[in-house]
């Protein structure tokens, strides 16, 4: 099943709104809607806390608001949550960790090019939860293939979910820490962990992909057997482009770029405006173009988003509903440049 391109917009989960409802409004206002994350409304809905329901070992204090890990309570729990790993409801969010995403679940969205859900991956959950010795459970060697194993099935049992009202449903695997998977420091062998993440994508139903924000191993990731891939453009678009060959290889694989431009952060939002906005992504498109990637084709393989989340600007949601307009008008102003269906 094809993610469609064309320049239609998509945007992250993660949102500062404390209504549920009016995330929502926004949230189908893009072309490819989503259901949001809304953490100020909810520590159940911070995206670490949602990965972690029904996880084996896990310590969640709401009153505190703190995600722990004990090994002690994984041993005990374990063998309970293998018996139930045919039972696909117990790997599903509930409405406890997702009220939104169970009312997205109830609309009518069958007219929509696509939609899309999203979860923490393995690989970022196991970097921040940290067990009683306040070690990273990822480099955990008991706990770290069970952890794959969960979160596949997890992110499996949403998307057949959400592919029961839209058949060209897809998702995000959410993975910020893969910037830092590869370095020295991480305490995680590098072929080891290279391994574990084809591993681990091969094992997720299609259509597959994975979001971040920061910069990683560009060509590692390029050359994963993915449909999608979401970036934040705005910082990181010389870095990325300048990987040409692997970004064409992943298109001719029939892979779609996210192209995050638009910043949802209070300061940079301010100095930007449509045109430059615009005249940033071009100017990648056409190197890119000139060093042998077909425009048209380029465009035809891509998505428009806001550049990130934001949870911290001094006036709440406004800057970040600001953003969502600008991405539609940036679309709207493309699509018409290039007549785009």
């Amino acid at each position: 099943m094809s993610i469609p391109g064309n320049l239609l917009t998509t945007a992250m989960a993660v949102m500062p709104h404390k209504d549920a409802a009016a995330a929502l409004e926004i949230a189908l206002s893009m072309d490819i809607p989503f259901w949001p994350q809304l953490p100020r409304l909810s520590y159940y809905e911070d995206m670490y806390v949602q990965a972690s329901e029904h996880f084996p070992g896990i310590v969640l204090d709401m009153d505190n608001q703190t995600l722990a890990f004990s090994m002690d309570k994984f041993i005990a729990e374990l063998e309970d949550t293998l018996s139930r790993f045919d039972d696909p409801a117990y790997f599903d969010i509930s409405e406890q960790y997702s009220d939104v995403y169970h009312r997205f679940l109830k609309l009518d969205l069958s007219e929509r090019p696509a939609i899309r859900g999203q979860l923490e991956g393995p690989i970022s959950f196991g970097m921040n939860v940290l067990d009683q010795d306040k070690r990273p459970i990822l480099f955990d060697d008991t706990v770290r293939p069970f952890m794959y194993e969960f979160m596949a099935k997890r992110i499996n049992v949403q998307l057949e979910r959400l592919k029961n009202i839209n058949p060209h449903a897809f998702m995000f695997i959410d993975e910020p820490g893969l910037q830092f998977l590869f370095s020295a420091l991480s305490g995680y062998d590098s072929s080891a962990a290279r391994d574990d993440v084809k591993e681990f994508l091969s094992v997720i139903e299609r259509p597959r992909g994975i979001h971040l924000c920061g910069n990683p191993d560009w060509d590692f990731l390029l050359n994963q057997d993915m449909d999608i891939l979401s970036l934040d453009v705005y910082l990181n678009g010389e870095i990325f482009s300048s990987y040409v060959g692997s970004i064409k290889k992943f298109l001719d694989n029939g892979g779609v770029i996210v192209w995050g431009i638009v910043p949802t952060n209070f300061e940079p939002f301010e100095a930007e405006n449509h045109d430059t906005l615009i005249s940033q992504l071009e100017n990648i498109w056409i190197a890119l173009d000139k060093k042998g990637i077909d425009k048209d084709y380029l465009l035809s393989k891509s998505l428009i988003s806001p550049a990130t989340c934001c949870l911290v600007n001094p006036d709440g949601e406004k800057t970040v509903e600001k953003a969502f307009e600008v991405v539609r008008e940036v679309s709207r102003r493309l699509r018409e440049k290039y007549k785009l269906a």
